[in-house]
């Protein structure tokens, strides 16, 4: 039973460590931001709103999809992210409010 315990707690650790990976980067918590503000945007309205390259906004949005923090709504020939969980956010926000930070 205790081992069970043990490989649970170790497998959402991992999980932990995973998302908590996929997310270090500062654009990556830019956007995090944005989305949980808006709910959901376009790549044209985050890259313009960041003042960065689309196509570097669009690999740090297909990186956090494939990894599960970020989905997609089509509406047309529209593509609008959302997260998929505001834990990401609030996660963020609860470092802010740290002394890690201040």
């Amino acid at each position: 039973m205790a081992t069970e315990k043990i490989l649970d707690d170790e497998k959402r650790i991992d999980k932990a460590a995973y998302v908590l990976k996929a997310v270090a980067h500062p654009l990556r918590i830019k956007i995090i931001q944005m989305l949980n503000e808006s709910k959901e945007l376009n790549v044209s309205t985050i890259y313009k709103n960041l003042n960065a390259e689309q196509s570097l906004i669009s690999h740090h949005l297909i990186n956090m999809r494939d990894k599960g923090i970020l989905d997609i709504r089509r509406s047309g020939k529209n593509i609008y992210y959302f997260l998929v969980d505001a834990a990401v956010a609030e996660i963020i926000d609860c470092i802010y409010k740290s002394k890690l930070i201040s």
